[in-house]
């Protein structure tokens, strides 16, 4: 494998495992692919335009790093998967930063149709992958941003109840 190659499978695969700011510290600014990235153009618009939340051509450079993994022999049965996963990323980090948004808005800031996001987003949605919901008479995403002391809070209860239902258990086995 040559260093350029190398290089691209690292973008790959930070780009999906990593988040934003350590993307900016250990891969955006990285000598080792400042070195070579001016190689691959689609390459470095596609990392920077994710980091500077430019979607409209980070979709376009998504599709020819797809076309880089169908044609790759290690990565060619994970890249529906990559780009899913990628497409995620990118709607979760929009939807971040605001409380609700257009449809309208949320099509044109990516480059594609209203029809295509609405049904992206009831997709991930739906599957649990993104939160918020779609209100499609106003044609508005709204964010609901997930309390971390209520899922503790419904976690300690479901853990709770597990445990109370083995004592239960283990006391029937005790009386016999």
């Amino acid at each position: 494998m040559d260093y350029s190659l190398f290089v691209r499978y690292t973008l790959v695969c930070s780009m999906v495992s990593l988040d934003r700011v350590t993307i900016r510290k250990r891969v955006i600014q990285s000598p080792e692919v400042l070195e070579v990235i001016s190689e691959f153009p689609s390459f470095d618009l596609y990392i920077n335009s994710l980091y500077k939340c430019d979607y409209k051509p980070f979709f376009q450079t998504l599709a020819e790093v797809e076309y880089f993994l169908k044609a790759d022999r290690w990565l060619s049965a994970h890249y529906r998967f990559y780009t899913r996963e990628m497409r995620i990323k990118a709607y979760a980090q929009l939807l971040e930063s605001y409380r609700s948004l257009t449809i309208s808005s949320m099509a044109e800031s990516f480059g594609v149709s209203e029809e295509f996001i609405d049904r992206e987003l009831a997709r991930f949605i739906a599957s649990g992958r993104l939160n918020c919901v779609i209100d499609k008479v106003d044609g508005v995403v709204i964010t609901n941003r997930p309390d971390a002391k209520n899922a503790q809070y419904q976690n300690a209860i479901k853990q709770g109840d597990l445990l109370l239902n083995r004592i239960q258990k283990l006391s029937k086995v005790m009386n016999v």
